[in-house]
């Protein structure tokens, strides 16, 4: 299991991936619920950080499929 500064690296990584490679995806990311909290200062975990991770990769691999 990856720890939260090794899996903040990677959701970095991934999201500058998106925004260079497929910015019509990038200009959506903020509209994911994942990234809108229902909280004001809500906690999150490193399972909150993975289940980003692999939705980003998801979001990749579907638009790879689609276009």
């Amino acid at each position: 299991m990856k720890n939260a500064k090794d899996l903040l690296t990677e959701i970095s990584t991934v999201t500058r991936d998106i925004e260079t490679n497929y910015p019509e995806v990038y200009e959506h990311l903020d509209e994911i619920p994942m990234t809108i909290p229902d909280q004001q200062n809500p906690d999150i975990d490193v399972k909150d950080l993975e289940n980003y991770l692999e939705s980003l990769k998801d979001i990749i691999k579907k638009y790879k499929e689609e276009h």
